[in-house]
C-alpha cells in the first residue's frame, strides 16, 4: 500500500487481536483516538472505496482504482480475507482499517499492513481522500497504527516513502518516524525511476506516538 496525503489525545486499542467471542471467534480490531477510528472496512464503504482511489495521487502509489464498484467489494472481501488469516496464523500482511473521521463518523481513507516479515519487521501504509487531507488525520492514523504493531510485537516499523513526497515525509515525521536514507532510483511511477526513502521507528524509540 503506497503512502499518500497531500495533539495529544487518548489512544484507545479494542483487542489486540480481537478479543475472542462467544464460540471463539474474534471481535474485528478497531483503534482510536479523539480525531480517527481505525476499523474493519464493510461493503457499504465500496463506494468510498472506489471514489476515493481514483484521485491520482492515491492511484500514484497503489496502483489502478478498482474500476466498478464491485471490484471495490472484491478489495474489501480480499483485505477481510487478511483478516481471517491474521486470526489464525498471527501475521497481520494485507490487513487493512478504514480511516474514519471521528466526528463525521465516515470513512477518509486507508491504512494497512504491507508486510509482516519473519523477523517481526512490519511495514505499512496509508492514504486519505482529497477532502481529508491538512488536518493531521494521516498522522493520527499512522500513530495508532504504529503502536497496534508495537502491541503484535514488531521489532521495527518502516514506511517507504517517494523522495519528492514531502507532505507524506512530513506525516512520518510527526508520527515519530526516523528517516534513515534513500534508496536510489527504487521505484517505478508513472514509467520514471524514483527515489524512496525509508522512515522508521523501533519499539525503544516509541514516545507513544512521538510528538504531534
Amino acid at each position: 500500500m503506497g503512502v499518500s496525503e497531500n495533539p495529544d489525545s487518548a489512544v484507545v486499542f479494542d483487542g489486540r487481536a480481537g478479543e475472542p467471542e462467544p464460540g471463539g471467534a474474534r471481535s474485528p480490531v478497531s483503534l482510536s483516538d479523539d480525531a480517527v477510528v481505525l476499523r474493519h472496512w464493510s461493503s457499504s464503504d465500496a463506494v468510498f472505496m472506489a471514489e476515493a482511489w481514483r484521485d491520482p495521487a492515491i492511484e500514484r502509489y497503489n496502483g489502478p482504482a478498482p474500476a466498478s464498484l464491485l471490484d471495490a467489494i472484491t478489495v474489501i472481501e480480499r483485505i477481510e480475507q487478511s483478516w481471517r488469516t491474521f486470526e489464525v496464523e498471527g501475521d497481520p500482511t494485507g490487513a487493512a482499517f478504514a480511516i474514519v473521521d471521528a466526528d463525521l463518523g465516515q470513512p477518509v481513507g486507508m491504512c494497512g499492513v504491507d508486510q509482516w516479515s519473519s523477523t517481526h519487521v512490519a511495514q505499512f501504509g496509508y492514504w486519505l481522500a482529497p477532502g481529508a487531507r491538512g488536518r493531521g488525520l494521516a498522522t493520527c492514523a499512522a500513530t495508532l497504527m504504529t503502536g497496534w504493531l508495537f502491541e503484535l510485537g514488531a521489532a521495527r516499523v518502516f514506511l517507504t516513502i517517494e523522495s519528492e513526497n514531502a507532505a507524506s515525509a512530513a506525516v512520518a515525521l510527526r508520527a515519530g518516524f526516523t528517516c534513515e536514507g534513500t534508496l536510489r532510483a527504487h521505484g517505478v511511477w508513472n514509467g520514471q525511476r524514483k527515489d524512496v526513502d525509508v522512515y522508521a521507528v523501533l519499539p525503544h524509540e516509541w514516545p507513544l506516538g512521538g510528538n504531534r
